[in-house]
């Protein structure tokens, strides 16, 4: 199974209502670039789901649009999101799946973790491919990280 995790972009500052914080007009556009490179990777992708954070979802509907797909709504990925819940979303598909996940910082980097033993820090707007079988999840291989930075030099 192909896991493509996306890190929402981003984001306004800080408020109460954390659920409500939009995307900054410098966090759509990288996203705009990000998406569009990752067309042209022809990634396969078969299913997003992302947060209901609105942040988040807007990351989604963005690489929704130039992937072809709809994004489905999922309380899995909002915040607590971990490998229990990883598995609730794999559940239905087959392990030649290919699905993207958007979601939220720290729980996508301690889930990279737990899948790959390995440390990362997912920058916004950053997408980490991770390759895992459903059965055994921490045999997963970290296969690459793309930083938004690449993304805006590829871009160019």
């Amino acid at each position: 199974m192909e896991l493509y995790f996306l890190r929402h972009g981003e984001a306004e500052d800080y408020r109460p209502d954390d659920h409500s914080r939009a995307l900054t007009p410098k966090g759509k556009a990288r996203l705009q670039t990000a998406t569009s490179i990752m067309k042209k990777l022809d990634l396969n992708i078969s299913h997003i789901y992302t947060s209901p954070r609105i942040r988040a979802l807007q990351t989604a509907q963005i690489a929704g649009e130039a992937l072809g797909i709809e994004p489905q709504i999922t309380e899995h990925l909002n915040y607590g999101f971990n490998h229990v819940a990883l598995q609730t979303i794999l559940a239905p598909h087959a392990d030649d799946a290919r699905i993207m996940l958007v979601g939220h910082e720290p729980t996508f980097s301690q889930t990279i973790a737990y899948l790959t033993g390995g440390n990362i820090n997912m920058k916004r707007g950053g997408l980490a491919r991770v390759d895992v079988g459903k059965a055994n999840l921490q045999s997963g291989i970290l296969v690459w990280l793309i930083a938004p930075k690449v993304f805006d030099a590829l871009g160019d």
